[in-house]
């Protein structure tokens, strides 16, 4: 019997780490979605180590995706500091905006996570936010910017870094908060997609690294397995689910989402509350 107990346990956190995976690129919040899906397969996670894992699986992905533009960031930013050759001055000042962008979440993450996850991660909030994120992306849906990778201001990397910040609360999506702020400022789809995945490299990377003796103690020793086969999963579901978001980006189809986030929104309200 407790085996077959242990055995639905890893099948839930497996679960899991799948749904947050598949969530985490596009902008339905994963995080809210982490609430709903924890109440409805009774499984209740303590603190944000699990968590914190899935999104470093999450973050994986993110870095397969995009690794030919973290390269040619990397290697003409170095460029630009060691020859200041002209072709390469944008990719250097795109570092700096993401280095910009990426500082509001940094700081209200580190001041007031744990108040987060402490009063804010309740299913009524979650779904409210959801219905919130709903409706900056029908908001968005018609825009197509112009604004390109080099036409950036650091004013526009510090809105949308602020953007970011506001997904800490769980129901507003990251990707979804970052995008839409970023379309609202004129840029283009696709310089808003990259600029708002390469903004949540340097985020999840800081909160793995700073969160490393918490993942280390005693309850993560208990289910190690469970939080591997949860972490692979998430590297897949997102690496899957971030090139799909990408063609729907490009296909104009973000209302679709609007419309995903009223209803879950909406049902969280009536039946899980």
């Amino acid at each position: 019997m407790e085996a077959l107990t242990d055995f639905w346990t890893i099948i839930k956190y497996l679960f899991l780490g799948l749904f947050q995976g598949f969530t985490e690129p596009i902008p339905i919040s994963s995080s809210g979605h982490l609430v709903f899906v924890q109440h409805l397969i009774d499984l209740e996670l303590e603190g944000l180590e699990f968590e914190i894992l899935v999104n470093f699986g999450s973050l994986i992905a993110v870095l397969i995706v995009y690794r030919h533009t973290l390269l040619r960031l990397m290697y003409n930013g170095l460029q630009y500091i060691t020859t200041r050759r002209a072709d390469t001055r944008d990719e250097f000042y795109f570092i700096i905006y993401l280095i910009i962008g990426t500082i509001p979440a940094g700081v209200i993450g580190v001041l007031l996570g744990d108040w987060i996850e402490q009063e804010l991660k309740y299913i009524e909030t979650v779904a409210i936010s959801l219905i919130i994120t709903g409706i900056a992306l029908w908001i968005i849906r018609n825009l197509r910017g112009r604004k390109g990778e080099n036409q950036l201001t650091w004013k526009d990397a510090a809105i949308v870094g602020f953007a970011q910040a506001v997904a800490l609360i769980p129901g507003i999506s990251r990707s979804g908060a970052t995008i839409v702020a970023a379309m609202l400022l004129g840029m283009k789809q696709d310089t808003a997609l990259r600029f708002s995945f390469l903004l949540y490299i340097p985020v999840s990377l800081g909160t793995m690294l700073l969160s490393v003796d918490k993942i280390l103690n005693d309850q993560l020793s208990e289910l190690w397995f469970s939080y591997l086969l949860a972490t692979l999963a998430s590297i897949l579901a997102s690496y899957l689910a971030l090139k799909w978001f990408i063609n729907i980006m490009a296909q104009g189809n973000l209302k679709y989402f609007a419309f995903y986030c009223f209803i879950v929104g909406g049902l969280a309200l009536i039946f899980l509350t």
